[in-house]
């Protein structure tokens, strides 16, 4: 980089940025990884983002991104990337941040991974996240928790952590992240950053780890709307090996600068009311008092049943859980209890209590009790005409406005251990995001500001394969908004 590069310099890069100064010469990859490298050798003993680095592959592309003529250059060449360990890698263990599969090395890639290495990313290592995804707080790994870069005595959000606390900590220039209940959106907003959860079905879940296969969806986790927008392009599209991912109808383009006039927005009133902390209320009321002044028009929508939304995805994430976690039984792959076993039977029972962690556990026995004969339509069935009400809901919001907002998480990151005892509080966190998934629809998180000096994420929610305008009114609310904070590791590096 020409003129006075420094590491900070470098570390507060957009994605797009990045990519015009190594179209010029003005950067090169090597440089940018080094930089990203250098911060992760630095910091992440105390944030522990990684849960494993790729570091000589990392500085292997990059060298060979550098040495391809300009013109023969992957459209994505040489940035830096953190992939979340829920995204099966071949060659590189892939563990789910669980005991279950702490030596598991893919005989394959993920598809959205392949996707994006054609592209021509740099994939720095795999992140820390909650195991098998099933958490808010980054705590549940059986590695231990990701800090926030914030605070570090703060936890990042879940299940996504590592990979939001990854960009914040200026350790990877973006990442990708998964999203069943909020995971991607709700640690953006704790580490005040941006993340996307595209419609269901628009990115392949081929190679994703499976929790909940009818709410899970890849995304990205980025510094700014563009670079989200950015990554999307290369992540959409139908997969021949994922029967349930379509062809997204429209080409994703990069959002333009211009102001939000012709916008209705609607106020999810179920969403801002008891239980969102005052501080969080006060720096969304300010984000939309200067979304309206852009041109936005606002009004109050009811999503009357949302209020049913997180008891019933707690019915029916951990069901689809239990039949997907009844395959770790210590047979076909992953961890097996060994010793005196009287049969196989305790094989089973001492591999999978072993092997699991509490949280799992927990939301398998849930979801096994929820699928039991002469319970199953107390429950299960129960809850899915629930989840049926709550997309009835959106439709009915989606026909009086364009898009509906919400804060992202009542509450700014709490603190490491605040609420691991008690799992209700926990399941709280994710009260805004949750609908989202029931409802298989696109929402953005974006920093509006700080509170008590943590972030503050806004929820845009849109309908089903709308992401276009949800990308053009995140990026026009994030010009109006102003966030250009960033966190101290990325301050100190300057």
């Amino acid at each position: 980089m020409t003129g006075t590069a420094t590491a900070g310099n470098l570390l507060r890069l957009s994605a797009l940025d990045a990519l015009e100064l190594m179209r010029t010469g003005a950067l090169e990859a090597a440089a940018l990884t080094d930089a990203y490298l250098s911060q992760i050798a630095k910091n992440d003993k105390i944030v522990a983002a990684y849960l494993r680095l790729t570091t000589a592959e990392a500085r292997l592309k990059a060298a060979a991104n550098d040495a391809a003529p300009a013109a023969d250059r992957a459209p994505l060449a040489g940035l830096p990337t953190a992939v979340k360990d829920v995204l099966v890698t071949e060659g590189v263990i892939t563990t789910c941040a669980s005991k279950m599969l702490e030596a598991y090395n893919p005989i394959y890639t993920a598809t959205s991974i392949l996707k994006l290495a054609e592209a021509g990313i740099v994939m720095l290592g795999k992140t820390n996240m909650d195991e098998f995804a099933m958490g808010s707080s980054t705590e549940n790994s059986a590695f231990g928790p990701t800090r926030n870069p914030w605070d570090p005595e703060r936890v990042p959000g879940g299940s996504s952590g590592g990979s939001a606390a990854a960009v914040a900590a200026g350790e990877a220039i973006w990442a990708l992240g998964s999203d069943t209940g909020g995971s991607i959106r709700q640690p953006a907003a704790f580490c005040g950053v941006v993340g996307l959860k595209p419609t269901y079905g628009s990115i392949s879940r081929y190679g994703l780890v499976a929790f909940a296969s009818s709410f899970d969806q890849v995304g990205p986790i980025t510094k700014t709307v563009r670079d989200a927008a950015l990554m999307l392009q290369y992540l959409v599209g139908k997969d021949p090996l994922d029967t349930t991912s379509v062809e997204h109808p429209d080409v994703i383009n990069l959002p333009q600068d211009k102001d939000l006039d012709g916008l209705s927005v609607g106020i999810v009133s179920e969403l801002v009311g008891e239980g969102i902390d005052a501080g969080v209320k006060k720096v969304f009321d300010q984000a939309v008092k200067k979304m309206e002044a852009a041109g936005a028009a606002v009004c109050e929508t009811s999503l009357p049943h949302v209020e049913y939304a997180l008891p019933a995805y707690y019915i029916l994430a951990p069901a689809e859980a239990s039949a997907n976690l009844a395959r770790f039984d210590g047979v076909r792959y992953g961890f097996r209890a060994v010793g005196a076993l009287a049969d196989i039977t305790e094989m089973y029972e001492l591999t999978r209590s072993q092997g699991f962690g509490d949280e799992v556990k927990r939301r398998i026995m849930l979801g096994t009790y929820a699928l039991s004969s002469g319970y199953y339509e107390a429950y299960y069935g129960q809850a899915q005409k629930v989840r049926t009400l709550v997309v009835e809901d959106f439709e009915r919001a989606f026909d009086q406005v364009d898009l509906l907002i919400s804060p992202t998480s009542p509450t700014t990151a709490f603190r490491l251990g605040e609420k691991t005892g008690d799992p209700l509080t926990m399941y709280k966190s994710d009260i805004c995001t949750i609908p989202v998934n029931l409802a298989g629809l696109p929402g953005i998180s974006i920093p509006a500001g700080l509170a008590d000096g943590l972030p503050v994420g806004l929820q845009l929610i849109g309908p089903a394969f709308s992401e276009n305008m949800l990308l053009q009114a995140a990026h026009s609310a994030e010009a109006v908004i102003g966030f250009d904070a960033v966190s101290p590791l990325i301050e100190r590096a300057d």
